[in-house]
């Protein structure tokens, strides 16, 4: 049992998908102006990627691997057509604001990501608990930054008003700038409190930030040979 709870928060806490491996940044920052609509775009992709987990481990051994990546697409494209028309019909406001970017969860790195590396090679039971841990990952990243956005941008929190009357908002907080300004400072924090992200454990693990001193270490060790 404990590993099925380790893989929900790996994907939540140690593996967090926006935050620690900084992927699915496109939708993160894209559609993250409200709260809403961050949690909106996290439990679709969620619901989407516990499905085609299961979906493909159950088939990782029928699949061949000459056509794995294009029957992955095609087993996460229909569970996306299908999270596309529930949304477009029960939640209309939901869909309008999320435009073009519900198909484009078809080819969210995250969703065939964890096909690959994570269902492809495990049980159904554990490839739906890693589904669930990366999608609520990916959720509470996108609740962090949306909701950022949202109050510094609009005042607001879920629609509900939180400046007082004529108190003024930072309106490029809304606006695609204020994406990445939001991104870097949550990533500044992060390092200020000793929490890596992938790119940066490959920097210190490889050559430490220091182009220089990697190259003579592969010169020592005679993997590069001078010319």
């Amino acid at each position: 049992m404990k590993k099925y709870w380790e893989r929900i928060y790996n994907g939540i806490v140690r593996e967090n998908p926006t935050l620690i491996l900084m992927l699915g940044m496109c939708p993160a920052l894209a559609v993250s102006t409200r709260a809403l609509n961050g949690i909106g775009m996290g439990l679709s992709t969620t619901a989407v990627l516990i499905l085609s987990n299961l979906v493909i481990s159950l088939l990782r051994k029928t699949i061949p691997d000459d056509v794995r990546l294009p029957a992955y697409i095609v087993i996460v494209a229909s569970l996306v057509t299908v999270a596309e028309l529930l949304i477009q019909a029960y939640l209309p406001s939901l869909y309008e604001a999320l435009g073009i970017y519900i198909p484009l969860i078809v080819v969210n790195c995250i969703i065939l990501g964890r096909a690959e590396a994570y269902a492809n090679k495990h049980d159904p039971l554990l490839s739906v608990m890693d589904g669930v841990g990366m999608g609520l990952g990916f959720t509470a990243a996108l609740l962090v930054v949306s909701l950022l956005r949202e109050i510094l941008g609009n005042g607001t929190a879920f629609g509900v008003q939180l400046l007082p009357e004529g108190a003024s908002a930072i309106g490029i907080f809304v606006q695609p700038p204020g994406a990445f300004l939001v991104m870097a400072a949550i990533i500044a924090v992060m390092n200020a409190l000793g929490i890596k992200t992938r790119q940066k454990k490959l920097v210190e693990s490889g050559c430490d930030g220091h182009c220089a001193g990697c190259t003579a270490a592969c010169e020592s060790s005679g993997e590069v040979k001078k010319s």
